[in-house]
């Protein structure tokens, strides 16, 4: 498990973290969400070893990490601006982390290039953005560590290498145990892969929840009411977070589990009722919209 407590960073007069804690268990796809310079990266760098915090402790499986070589073999960091070697092709890359990390997987790794189209005797430097994130992540994925750390990860990937990607996260997670985390701006990106998201902003954490709860614990019901007293007859009680309503159409988000929300429709008279599914980009508006935030203007671009 990976906890990070209170941390706080500053560089120069800019405060890049502020009390951020996290706590990341083992075997699940956590994302951190937020805008350029919401702290995101600067975690990212603060686990992996990269940087030291100002302030605050960060462990992996209860040892800190910085300075200490064992635990950072237990972790792989893969930064958005990819570093490689000069001149450097994908095999020497490779030999260069299995000097580093004694489970590199050579064979694997050799596989995974082939799988993807990627020449491994080619210099790097010819390779196309989108090419040269598969390196690396292919790179970090043969490296076999329990913790990978992403920045950006599916920047500059088509469609379809996003879900090889995706495909492989989820195979290692189930063969040996993998745990992903990863950093983007774009909440849609994560979606359908993460179980716990964090969202950032301004250095600090807004919210961090496990998706499966979000979801069972918020809902969305399209309704036309009988009359206005069943209205408010039906709603007495329930916690709305967003209700509107175009022409006798409601929509209403409603804080709480499915059965309780049913329930309490049933005191009253409706025209038309259903629970629709949340996305979580709709999740994160009502959370975070109750927090005095409007989520729509840094991360769902």
């Amino acid at each position: 498990m990976i906890e990070l407590i209170d941390l706080s960073k500053k560089f120069d007069e800019v405060q890049a973290l502020s009390k951020v804690s996290l706590g990341i268990a083992d075997g699940e796809v956590f994302g951190m969400v937020g805008t350029n310079g919401a702290g995101k990266s600067t975690i990212l760098r603060i686990i992996s070893g990269v940087i030291r915090p100002d302030e605050g402790i960060v462990c992996v499986d209860k040892r800190p990490v910085y300075d200490n070589p064992d635990v950072k073999r237990d972790i792989f960091y893969i930064s958005d601006e990819q570093y490689f070697l000069p001149g450097s092709t994908p095999e020497e890359m490779a030999d260069y982390y299995g000097s580093i990390y004694p489970s590199f997987d050579k064979l694997s790794f050799h596989k995974l290039c082939e799988g993807f189209g990627l020449d491994r005797k080619r210099r790097i430097n010819t390779f196309s953005k989108g090419m040269k994130k598969q390196v690396s992540i292919l790179l970090g994925l043969s490296a076999n560590t329990k913790y990978l750390l992403l920045d950006e990860t599916f920047d500059g990937l088509d469609p379809v290498v996003r879900q090889s990607v995706k495909s492989l996260f989820a195979a290692h997670m189930a063969d040996r145990g993998l745990t992903p985390v990863i950093a983007s701006h774009n909440l849609r990106e994560l979606e359908d892969i993460c179980d716990h998201v964090g969202l950032l902003h301004k250095g600090g954490v807004i919210l961090s929840q496990d998706i499966e709860d979000m979801k069972m614990g918020m809902q969305k019901v399209q309704c036309v009411f009988a009359s206005d007293a069943d209205e408010e007859k039906i709603l007495k009680g329930l916690d709305v977070l967003v209700h509107e309503k175009r022409g006798r159409l409601h929509t209403i988000t409603i804080r709480g589990e499915r059965e309780d929300i049913e329930a309490a429709f049933k005191r009253g008279e409706t025209v038309f009722f259903e629970v629709l599914s949340l996305s979580l980009e709709e999740i994160f508006i009502s959370e975070t919209e109750v927090v005095g935030y409007d989520i729509r203007k840094f991360v769902l671009g």
